[in-house]
C-alpha cells in the first residue's frame, strides 16, 4: 500500500487549507454481472452458474465501512449509491443488511437520496418493492436501448419487450428514476436514436442519461471493433437527442445527463462538484479531504482479493494525496462538465485554493471562447461543451495529454 507524504510538509505555511469540508457521498461497488458487455471497462465480473458469495461480500462491505470511519468521523451521508456490475443481482435483504449498517455507524442527511442501479434482465417485480422497503428511493435502469436488434449488438441479455416491462415496474415502485440510454451503436440509424429517445420521453421519466457508445481499451469491442456511425452521424444523434429532451421539459445539466425540473442526481453532483465520496467494494474509489489535503483512495479490485484483504483489515490497494497543482486541474474536469459551470467561492472551498490559481488558463480558455465568466462565476459555453476535452486541455497541469 503506498504511503502518504504529507503534502503540508513540503510547502509549509504555503499549502492550501480548507475551511469547510465538502459534502460526503457514499458509494458501494456490487461488482458481479450475469454476463459482461463487449463494451464495458468497469470493474465488473460474470457470475458463474449464478453463484455469488453475497453474505461474505456484504459482511466485507460492512467491515471495511467500520475500518473507513475514523476518516470520515462526525460527517453527514448526503447520498448512497449503489453501482457495479448489476447491483440487482443481490437480494433485498442484503441492500437492506447494507443500508442499516450505515445508519448505524453514520449520521444521514434527511431523505438522502439512495440510489440502486438495475438491468431490465434482473427485474423481478416483488424484488423492486422489496429494494423500495429497504430504502432505495432512486432507481438507474441500464437500458441502454428499446431496439432488441441494437440490444443484441450490443451484447445485452435482454430484449426490447423486457426494457418496456422494466421500466413499467420500475414506475411502479420508484417515483425517481434513471434511463441510461446509448447513441451512436453498431449500424444505428439516425432515426432509430430518435426513436429511442422519443420514446424515453413519452414514458415521463425522471432523469434520462444518454452516453456515446466509445470503444474503451481492454473491453471486446475495443479488440474487435464494430461498424460504428461515423463522427459526423454521432455529433446529429447528439444534437438531436440534446433538442429533442429540450422540447420535452428535460434540463441538459452535465454533458450526458438530462432530468425533469428539480430531478438532478445529487449523487453525481456532488462528484461533478468535486465533493467528498467514500467508496467501499471491490475497486472502489474515494475521495477524503481533509483541512490540510485531499486524499484519494482505492480498493482491492478483484472480488476474490478484495474479501481476503477485507478479512484482514487492509482492503485498501493505493492512496495518495492530491497535490497542489492537480486540484485545480481535477476540479476543472469534473465542473466543466455542468451547463451552469461553478462559482469562484466553490472552487476555492474545495480545492483550497484561490481562483487566481488558474487565472493564467481561465483567460486563454476565455480567448478561445471556450467559457465565459465574471468575477462570480466561470461557465463553458456550447463550443466549450462540445469540445471538452480541448477545454479541458488547458487546464492539465505541464500540459500533459489527456
Amino acid at each position: 500500500m503506498t504511503s502518504i507524504i504529507s503534502f503540508s510538509s513540503i510547502l509549509g505555511s504555503q499549502a492550501p487549507r480548507l475551511t469547510t469540508l465538502p459534502p460526503l457521498s457514499l458509494y458501494i461497488h456490487l461488482p458481479w454481472c450475469v454476463k459482461k458487455c463487449p463494451y464495458c471497462d468497469f470493474n465488473s465480473h460474470e457470475t458463474h452458474n449464478g453463484n455469488i458469495p453475497e453474505n461474505d461480500y456484504v459482511a466485507a462491505l460492512i467491515r471495511d465501512l467500520e475500518n473507513a470511519l475514523p476518516q470520515i468521523w462526525g460527517r453527514k451521508v448526503v447520498s448512497i449509491f449503489f453501482g457495479g456490475g448489476t447491483p440487482s443481482l443481490f437480494s433485498a435483504h442484503s441492500i437492506d443488511a447494507i443500508l442499516t449498517a450505515v445508519r448505524t455507524l453514520l449520521p444521514m442527511e434527511h431523505l438522502a437520496e439512495v440510489t440502486l442501479e438495475a438491468n431490465p434482465g434482473t427485474v423481478e417485480a416483488q424484488k423492486f418493492a422489496d429494494f423500495r422497503s429497504a430504502g432505495i428511493n432512486r432507481l438507474s435502469l441500464g437500458i441502454q436501448s428499446f431496439n432488441s436488434l441494437h440490444l443484441k449488438a450490443l451484447g445485452r441479455i435482454h430484449d426490447g419487450n423486457e426494457s418496456h416491462h422494466a421500466v413499467e415496474i420500475a414506475q411502479r415502485n420508484f417515483d425517481n428514476v434513471n434511463l441510461d440510454l446509448m447513441y451512436a451503436l453498431p449500424g444505428q440509424t439516425l432515426a432509430e436514436a430518435n426513436e429511442d429517445i422519443q420514446h424515453a420521453c413519452t414514458l415521463g421519466i425522471a432523469h434520462i442519461s444518454a452516453y456515446h457508445l466509445t470503444l474503451e481499451p481492454n473491453t471486446l469491442f475495443h479488440r474487435y471493433p464494430p461498424s460504428l456511425p461515423d463522427d459526423d452521424l454521432a455529433a446529429e444523434m447528439q444534437i438531436m437527442i440534446e433538442q429533442t429532451l429540450a422540447s420535452n421539459g428535460y434540463t441538459n445539466y452535465e454533458t450526458s445527463a438530462f432530468s425533469q425540473p428539480g430531478l438532478e442526481s445529487r449523487h453525481n453532483l456532488n462528484y461533478w462538484l468535486f465533493g467528498d465520496y467514500l467508496g467501499i467494494g471491490a475497486g472502489a474509489h474515494s475521495k477524503i479531504s481533509f483541512a490540510d489535503r485531499i486524499v484519494r483512495q482505492m480498493r482491492y479490485k478483484q472480488p476474490k482479493e478484495y474479501l481476503s484483504q477485507s478479512a484482514l483489515d487492509t482492503p485498501l490497494q493505493d492512496q495518495h494525496e492530491v497535490g497542489r497543482d492537480e486540484r485545480g486541474f481535477e476540479f476543472m474536469m469534473n465542473a466543466l462538465r455542468l451547463t451552469a459551470g461553478f462559482s469562484s467561492e466553490m472552487f476555492q472551498q474545495r480545492t483550497g485554493l484561490p481562483i487566481t490559481a488558474i487565472q493564467q488558463q481561465l483567460n486563454e480558455a476565455e480567448q478561445r471562447g471556450l467559457i465565459v465568466r465574471d468575477h462570480l462565476r466561470v461557465t463553458p459555453t456550447p463550443v466549450g461543451r462540445r469540445f471538452l476535452n480541448d477545454l479541458l486541455q488547458i487546464f492539465l497541469p505541464e500540459k500533459s495529454e489527456l
